[in-house]
């Protein structure tokens, strides 16, 4: 009775009982990694708490608010936190069902034979994420009591009732269990003393079937897993109850953007994602003028702004400032003129720095992103920046890997950081709450010197970006066999390759040579190919599939498990079937084959480097939860292109025509309803 799961754990690699209490850390800080309806915890206080109510061990209780650096603000608040905390424990104690301060069977209790357990309480608020209709669930309060000695953890919901104070909600009372049965077996286990009473909001107060299914294998996997992250916890230099908070007012004052999006992107994707950068950004400065006692919104410049709406945005909610793309978008005439965007190209040098602005941007700025501290540390002293670094760039051209041990993604992020050290800056690393897999931010915001040593940073780092240089070219030299005289003939086939607008500014750019982006964007993702070239090349990878199996073709009337799926081939072994022309001319569009065939999504399924005959018998119906735009353009486009099946398979389509999205012959095509945008012109 009272049990709700158990989980078995073997611990090969001894990471117990020290990996429970890193998990169990993982579930008071991050709820949302388990439960999906939350947004996250506010951790409002923890410390050590006695057990009883002598005065000895009641003066000994200890509290830390917020893990802060240890100045006098911050000993206040410990000392506030402390006075809180044992106010509410000793409230707390008062009110267990188990009466005298103890926990109800069959909870693992806190004393033990000739022991006095040393407890830790975590106060925390958990947040709920915003709904997509009706109003946003309460914050809900819960203690959670440590107790290492006898392996447990025990939450104790909280209500606050009218007078202020805070009420244990006993129908919801669980402990996590942690039990070593022998040698290398451990057992997780979650308990509740009144299974029967348990309260259920589907926000933060899950049903206990969630606790056994969702919770509990999870607890069981962190606890053995080793392996370390690589980056650090989502929003750790902000307060997630403030972003909480600020994301679904502006998520709510923007969503009409989702439906007039006129880009070809996803309209979901990129707005939801600018709001939470934005949402990101707005806290991190208020958090600045607090710090620096300013009172005047900070000014911004985002460099490489793109469709413009994170600058929308923020110039919206009080912040003077402006975005600069190399290519106008068509969204920026919806803005209106208080939104500031500007279409030119930018060159690093001594015509492009900003000594009257507060913060630049880099969102997902490519070859602009490691120059953004270097024209910050020189727009002026009190300059800081925000990049989101995305595609990898060095100063001079695409980065190359120089470390084996580093993910790409990690090696680069390094990079982008060690040039803000260069330039002088506190580098700190944060990770944003965004649908995007590059989501780790870098912040420099304060100096590392003092103003008077301006000038030797900034020789320091024209030394640094030269020797980057240097360094690119000797790697190039190795790779293709030349053999350069000096650096001098590098610098001066450099700044041979300088735009034509940029040349009579040669003496003032910090890099002859830099490439920016092409003012009109080259297609190459494979749409420009001939129709009849696409067509050739589906039609021979196809038969290449279906001939390596035999053939198994089935007559009408026969069961359709017979339907030829053919076989997979990776990658290169198709290439191989392919002749030189047509290898080479896939060659020259970003993605190449693959990019091809993942196109024709229709006739083809590429999953982990291997290329399948995609059988529409086993695809999944579009779930109820599918974006409204998206449900939207798959029924206007249902049966308005041919099915290549029925024409080209020789056992025809595998679904029959009702079932089937594509048109079993011209009689059953539907005109389109979907207004295709018209490609730009040159």
């Amino acid at each position: 009775m009272g049990l709700v799961g158990t989980a078995m754990v073997r611990d090969g690699g001894a990471a117990l009982p020290h990996g429970f209490w890193a998990a169990v850390r993982v579930w008071l800080e991050k709820p949302q990694v388990a439960n999906r309806r939350l947004c996250g915890a506010a951790i409002e206080v923890e410390g050590s708490v006695p057990l009883g109510d002598d005065e000895a061990a009641s003066s000994q209780l200890v509290a830390v608010c917020g893990g802060g650096s240890g100045g006098r603000q911050e000993r206040r608040a410990a000392s506030a936190g402390a006075e809180e905390l044992g106010w509410l424990w000793r409230e707390v104690c008062g009110q267990l069902p188990g009466g005298d301060g103890q926990l109800p069977p069959p909870l693992t209790p806190w004393t033990g034979p000739g022991h006095r357990p040393e407890l830790r309480a975590v106060l925390r608020t958990l947040l709920p994420r915003g709904r997509p209709v009706g109003p946003v669930a309460s914050p809900r309060k819960e203690l959670a009591v440590q107790d290492v000695y006898n392996g447990t953890v025990t939450f104790l919901p909280l209500e606050e009732n009218s007078e202020g104070k805070y009420q244990v909600k006993k129908c919801n009372i669980y402990q996590i269990q942690l039990m070593h049965i022998k040698e290398e077996e451990w057992s997780v286990s979650v308990v509740a003393p009144f299974p029967e009473d348990w309260f259920s909001d589907g926000v933060a107060y899950p049903k206990l079937a969630w606790l056994r299914n969702e919770l509990l294998p999870k607890l069981a996997k962190w606890s053995v897993e080793q392996k370390p992250s690589e980056f650090k916890s989502t929003l750790s230099l902000i307060s997630v109850a403030k972003y909480n908070k600020v994301y679904q007012e502006l998520k709510e004052k923007y969503k009409e953007m989702v439906k007039v999006w006129p880009e070809v992107t996803d309209p979901e994707k990129f707005v939801y994602e600018d709001v939470a950068i934005a949402t990101y950004l707005l806290i991190l400065w208020e958090e600045d003028r607090r710090e620096k006692g300013l009172t005047k919104k900070q000014s911004f410049v985002d460099l490489g702004c793109g469709n413009g709406l994170l600058v929308h945005i923020l110039n919206n909610e009080g912040h003077s400032g402006r975005g600069i793309d190399v290519r106008r978008r068509k969204i920026w005439d919806m803005y209106g003129p208080e939104t500031h965007l500007e279409e030119s190209t930018i060159v690093p040098g001594d015509s492009h720095i900003f000594p009257d602005t507060d913060w630049l941007i880099g969102n997902h700025s490519d070859e602009l992103t490691p120059w953004i501290p270097v024209i910050a540390a020189r727009s002026s002293y009190s300059c800081c920046y925000f990049v989101l670094p995305c595609c990898f760039f060095d100063f001079h051209g695409k980065y190359s890997r120089r470390q084996s041990k580093k993910t790409q993604y990690r090696e680069y992020l390094d990079f982008v950081a060690q040039v803000g050290f260069v330039c002088g800056f506190q580098v700190e690393e944060d990770c944003l709450r965004i649908p995007s897999t590059k989501r780790v931010s870098l912040i420099g915001k304060n100096r590392t010197y003092p103003p008077t040593e301006h000038a030797l940073i900034d020789k320091q780092i024209t030394q640094y970006i030269n020797n980057r240089q240097i360094c690119a070219v000797v790697a190039c030299n190795r790779r293709v066999g030349f053999n350069h005289k000096d650096c001098s003939d590098v610098c001066e086939k450099a700044s041979s390759d300088l735009p034509e607008n940029e040349t009579e500014f040669a003496d003032t750019i910090w890099m002859p040579g830099f490439q920016p982006r092409e003012k009109v964007e080259q297609i190459r993702n494979c749409a420009s190919l001939p129709r009849d070239f696409v067509d050739d090349v589906v039609l021979s990878v196809a038969n290449l599939l279906l001939n390596a199996s035999p053939q198994k073709s089935c007559s009408p009337g026969e069961n359709m498990n017979t339907w030829n799926q053919g076989e997979s081939l990776s990658l290169k072994e198709v290439a191989e079937h392919l002749n030189k022309e047509t290898l080479k001319r896939l060659k020259s569009e970003y993605g190449g084959l693959q990019t091809l065939l993942k196109n024709n999504h229709q006739v083809f399924e590429v999953l982990n480097g291997r290329v399948h005959i995609r059988d529409w018998r086993k695809e999944k119906p579009s779930r109820k939860t599918k974006p409204e735009v998206k449900r939207r353009l798959s029924a206007e486009a249902f049966k308005t292109c041919l099915c290549w099946f029925f024409i080209h398979h020789p056992d025809g389509c595998s679904l029959p025509s009702e079932s089937c999205p594509y048109a079993h012959g011209t009689e059953e095509l539907r005109q389109s309803q979907i207004i295709k945008k018209k490609k730009p012109t040159s």
